[in-house]
C-alpha cells in the first residue's frame, strides 16, 4: 500500500457545514476514502454526493466512511442512492462503512441491502480489491 495523501477538505458552500466534516484521502492512485464526521441532514447532505464524486476517478474505487456520523437524517439516503447511480455511470466501484445512525436509516430505506456495505476500512478495501461489483439499483418509493 502506498502512502496516504490527504487532500483538502471539501469546499464549504453557502450552507452551514459545521456539523459535518468531510475529509478525502488517496490510498492508491485510483482509490479514495471519504471520511465524514458529525451530523448529516438536509442542510448538508448534498455535499456527501458532491464530495464523493469530486474525490473519485472514473473506473476507480471509493470508500465512503460514515462510521463517525452521529446523526443521519432519513432524507440523506437519497444522496447515497444518487452516489450509487453516479458511481455506476462513471465505472467507480464503491463501498459504504456505516455508523449505527446510518445503519438504522439503511435498515428502513434499503431493506434488500442493495448498497455495498462493509464494517471497517480494511474489509472495505478487501471487498473492492477482491470483488468488483455490478450496479444494484435501490428501489426508492416516494
Amino acid at each position: 500500500m502506498s502512502t496516504i495523501k490527504t487532500m483538502k477538505p471539501a469546499k464549504p458552500s453557502s450552507t452551514d457545514h459545521s456539523r459535518a466534516q468531510f475529509c478525502a484521502q488517496w490510498l492508491w492512485p485510483a482509490t479514495s476514502v471519504i471520511s465524514v464526521q458529525g451530523e448529516l441532514d438536509a442542510s448538508n447532505a448534498t455535499e456527501l454526493t458532491e464530495c464523493g464524486i469530486r474525490n473519485s476517478r472514473p473506473r476507480g474505487q471509493l470508500v465512503l466512511d460514515l462510521s463517525e456520523v452521529e446523526f443521519f437524517g432519513a432524507g440523506c439516503f437519497a444522496c447515497l442512492h444518487t452516489l450509487n447511480v453516479r458511481c455506476a455511470c462513471e465505472g467507480i466501484d464503491w463501498v459504504l462503512i456505516p455508523s449505527p445512525a446510518v445503519s438504522r436509516v439503511l435498515g428502513i430505506c434499503d431493506p434488500a441491502r442493495a448498497l455495498p456495505v462493509s464494517d471497517e476500512l480494511p474489509a472495505a478495501l478487501s471487498m473492492l480489491r477482491d470483488q468488483p461489483r455490478q450496479l444494484q439499483l435501490v428501489n426508492v418509493h416516494h
